[in-house]
């Protein structure tokens, strides 16, 4: 059975009140992760860095925290480093609107982060930056 999907509101309450905070795998699957290639014990720091993450770009008016919710994904490129990346979607569809990786672990990259979106149905990036600091600005512009 699948789990509920929480708006993205409500996922923030739960992280703030430390819901997500233990380091087991059914408590990480609750908080969000979908895939992962790393650790099973470095899920939790990767949560915490982030739900920081999301939290700093919650003011964005590029998407809607009660309508939408959000997943996780550690991914192992061809050619690169695992790397993490969060999804945006919309709760009554299940669409993905942003994905959203902040420091990319494919070498072509150069470890620059990136903005891919359905607006342009995810055929290039969005927006690419060598640091989070400015796809939160992406964000919050």
């Amino acid at each position: 059975m699948e789990e509920k999907k929480i708006s993205i509101r409500e996922w923030v309450a739960c992280f703030l009140h430390g819901e997500f905070d233990a380091p087991d795998v059914a408590t990480q699957i609750r908080a969000g992760w979908y895939d992962w290639f790393c650790k099973d014990s470095s899920l939790a720091a990767k949560t915490q860095k982030l739900g920081r993450m999301l939290i700093g770009i919650l003011k964005s008016k590029k998407f809607d925290i009660d309508t939408s919710y959000v997943f996780f994904k550690n991914n192992c490129p061809g050619v690169g480093s695992l790397y993490d990346d969060f999804r945006i979607c919309e709760i009554a569809t299940g669409d993905v609107i942003f994905t959203i990786t902040p420091r990319s672990g494919h070498t072509v990259h150069h470890g620059y982060g990136s903005v891919w979106g359905s607006q342009n149905g995810f055929k290039e990036a969005l927006f690419e930056a060598s640091t989070w600091k400015g796809i939160k600005q992406w964000f919050l512009s």
